[in-house]
């Protein structure tokens, strides 16, 4: 009977009648004495295609299999398996059809094998050649975008997510300028606030820019306290390479990073350095080698007169101004309030053209009364127009902070953002227990992820949220991160030094160095009152404290970049910090993005109290220690992103309180622990994007009688299929494709 299938249908129907085939042989090979070796061999040779045939029936659509050979097959198949169904019905005597019958077996087997060894291999190179093809061309993409996700100051760059009005013209002038053949470092200079970033941010998704760099754009954060070993090893992880020998000084980071520029020639290389400081000018050049076009452009508040080539961002124009204005204060038909335009001119005239203070103060007057709109006003100065410098940019940005008594918390949680380093993300469960000590906020992070949105929606912070699956919206919070532009860090620190240093509620101290803060270091005994206090530190500092007085220290920020240190001896006498001797009675432990974890401390293991154990975006991470099932009260057991994790110990058994186990985009592990139905009080499991867990679940999974819901992929999800006939409250949900970078490096 002459088969009438193509394209997807082709691939479908090739592997109905493999698997019609397949049962066929299993079934009578039990049963059939005569025919019994070479049905064997017939068995074999199907049961060593299954995961094959699997894959032809779930790509069917992109593998375009050869249509002659495959019909031809599948006719062969389809006879065989009626010839196959005949061999149960010979008797072990009838030698004559024993005869006839094992050549047109035999036949079938080689005609298999033969398909699977010829026509399919040809298939898969030609499929291999397209997919790299197609990656190459997807790499090149995701290249020139990888800056939307990735943190600031690692390799690529995106371009503004927000409106951005008035850099037209600023970046035809500035491609023009960058492209002479005679400049090779270009500083771009403008106040702070002033959009350096956002226009650098456009010129790399310039298409004449794309299409003379190409992947060799490379977009570096510097900051206020740069590290060139840092930065270069930025650069190398960017590229996914790794330096010949590991850097221990900012000589061998430069040497380093001319091997590197001259292996990703001979295309164009665009450096981009952006916010250098006054005093770290030096840098750009220290990075500028003799290599044909390679260019480096650098951004900063300040015009440093050694540059050659120079050139400055002016203000937003009144037009302009309004319109990013009006964006922001959301000024349009259904508004709550639409003021006078003379007083709309009034308020924009004081923002000076600044697009972060027009965004700024906008989002704070966004959907406000009349009357706030009126206090605004009165409040602003009359005549005082224009920032003369950053402290005048802060004192008039501050207006945006004014908030209503029944919020006064959100201010606070503002100004505790100055705590954390700047150009770094600040994750969102930081925040939420943070808060949760200083304003009696609730554990769960409802009200604090609150206070987070509407410091976003009045643009004071950004916070970035992960796409989250049916089951975490409430709950998980681990992936979410805040991220704050450099002005409004410094409005945070600016508003919380306002007080003598023994009066602050909140004491942010930047150590560089070993140069301790001058009053610090006048008195043996320093007593404060904050309730919390941040020490920053470079990878310079050796862990020398003077001593401080913190009676009244609730939640301590400690920003360490060194390798190794030490804890200041006066933590111990902080009564009030309730970790000073938490560590046996935890209850919740987070680890993320630790570069260097391959293996989960065995001591870890004795914290009996614990109930929430996440270790996420750990990709070095390669096993777990089987004393993990001496932890009887976890609840929650998080291992997203460990990429290397190849599979979970037999000891998780153990965990009868274990309600959430999550192994997504654990891309190693290939199976599941073999007693896990014994974990019985588990109710959620989140596996997707484990695309190497291909084999069915052991028997045990069907003893798992809590377990209410599932996430996972569609090719995981057809090996639940058989296992929700016996687990009837079973929920089995596909995940949406998240296609983001954020599980990058910080």
């Amino acid at each position: 009977m002459p088969l009438d299938v193509a394209g997807a249908a082709l691939g479908a129907a090739f592997g109905e009648g493999f698997a019609v085939l397949h049962d066929k042989v299993k079934d009578v090979v039990r049963k059939a004495r005569m025919f019994k070796p070479i049905l064997k061999r017939l068995e074999s040779t199907l049961d060593s295609l299954v995961p094959t045939v699997n894959e032809i029936r779930r790509l069917s659509e992109q593998l375009e299999l050869p249509e002659r050979e495959t019909k031809r097959l599948m006719e062969q198949m389809e006879e065989g398996a009626k010839l196959v169904s005949k061999c149960l019905k010979i008797r072990w005597w009838n030698y004559v059809f024993k005869v006839q019958y094992s050549p047109k077996l035999e036949e079938l087997d080689k005609e298999i094998l033969r398909f699977c060894q010829v026509d399919l291999h040809a298939l898969c190179t030609r499929n291999g050649l397209r997919t790299l093809e197609t990656v190459i061309s997807i790499n090149k993409k995701v290249d020139s975008f990888r800056g939307v996700e990735t943190p600031r100051g690692l390799g690529g760059v995106s371009g503004p997510q927000d409106l951005t009005v008035g850099l037209d013209m600023p970046i035809k002038e500035l491609k023009t300028l960058l492209l002479k053949e005679e400049v090779k470092l270009l500083l771009l200079t403008a106040p702070g606030g002033c959009g350096k970033t956002t226009l650098v941010k456009m010129l790399c998704q310039d298409k004449e820019i794309k299409g003379i760099f190409e992947d060799n754009i490379l977009f570096v954060n510097v900051s206020k306290t740069p590290n060139v070993k840092v930065i270069v090893q930025n650069l190398f992880n960017y590229k996914d390479m790794q330096p010949k020998f590991q850097i221990q000084s900012d000589e061998d980071a430069i040497d380093q990073l001319s091997h590197l520029l001259n292996h990703i020639r001979p295309n164009p290389i665009l450096l981009i350095l952006d916010d250098v400081w006054l005093g770290s000018e030096s840098i750009p050049e220290k990075l500028k080698f003799d290599i044909p076009d390679y260019k480096i452009l650098v951004t900063s508040r300040t015009a440093f007169p050694r540059f050659e080539f120079t050139y400055h961002l002016e203000p937003l124009n009144d037009e302009d101004a309004m319109t990013l204005f009006r964006h922001s204060a959301s000024l349009k038909e259904g508004s709550t309030y639409i003021p006078p335009e003379e007083d709309i001119k009034k308020i924009v005239r004081g923002c000076a053209g600044f697009p972060l203070v027009l965004k700024v103060i906008g989002g704070s007057l966004c959907r406000q009364k009349a009357e706030v709109w009126h206090s605004r006003l009165m409040n602003w100065s009359d005549g005082q127009f224009f920032f003369n410098s950053d402290t005048e940019l802060l004192d008039n940005l501050q207006k945006s902070l004014e908030f209503p008594d029944h919020k006064v918390n959100i201010k606070n949680c503002f100004m505790d953002l100055g705590s954390f380093p700047e150009d770094q993300r600040i994750p969102a469960v930081a925040l939420i227990d943070m808060w949760a000590e200083l304003y009696e906020l609730d554990e769960d992070g409802i009200h604090a992820i609150a206070i987070m949105e509407e410091l976003t929606n009045r643009n004071l912070a950004r916070l970035v949220m992960a796409g989250k699956d049916a089951s975490e919206v409430k709950s998980y919070y681990n992936e979410d991160f805040v991220t704050q532009h450099d002005i409004l860090r410094e409005l945070a620190m600016h508003q919380s030094s306002r007080e003598s240093i023994g009066q602050r509620s909140r004491l942010i101290i930047n150590i560089s160095g070993n140069n301790l803060p001058k009053w610090w270091t006048e008195q043996k005994q320093q007593l404060i009152s904050a309730r919390l206090l941040s020490i920053s530190t470079d990878e310079l500092f050796s862990s020398s404290w003077c001593n401080i007085q913190g009676s009244e220290v609730e939640v301590l920020v400690l920003n360490f970049h060194t390798n190794n240190y030490t804890l200041p001896e006066f933590v111990e006498k902080m009564d009030k910090l309730k970790v000073s001797n938490a560590l046996p009675n935890l209850t919740e432990i987070n680890i993320d993005y630790c570069n260097d974890l391959e293996g989960l401390p065995v001591r870890l293991c004795d914290i009996v109290h614990l109930k929430k154990l996440n270790i996420t975006n750990c990709h070095k991470l390669f096993g777990l220690p089987e004393e993990i099932g001496k932890l009887v009260n976890l609840e929650v057991l998080r291992l997203r992103s460990c990429i290397d994790l190849s599979e979970l110990p037999n000891s998780i058994r153990t965990l009868h309180k274990l309600s959430i186990l999550d192994i997504s985009d654990c891309l190693s592990i290939m199976k599941l622990p073999k007693h896990i139905g014994e974990m019985c009080n588990l109710k959620e499991l989140n596996m997707k994007g484990c695309l190497r867990l291909r084999t069915q679940f052991p028997e045990s999974i069907m003893d798992l009688k809590q377990l209410k819901l599932v996430v996972c992929d569609e090719e995981r999800a057809k090996l639940w299929d058989p296992i929700k006939e016996f687990l009837s409250n079973l929920e089995v949900l596909v995940a949406e494709k998240d296609i983001n970078l954020n599980w990058l490096p910080k």
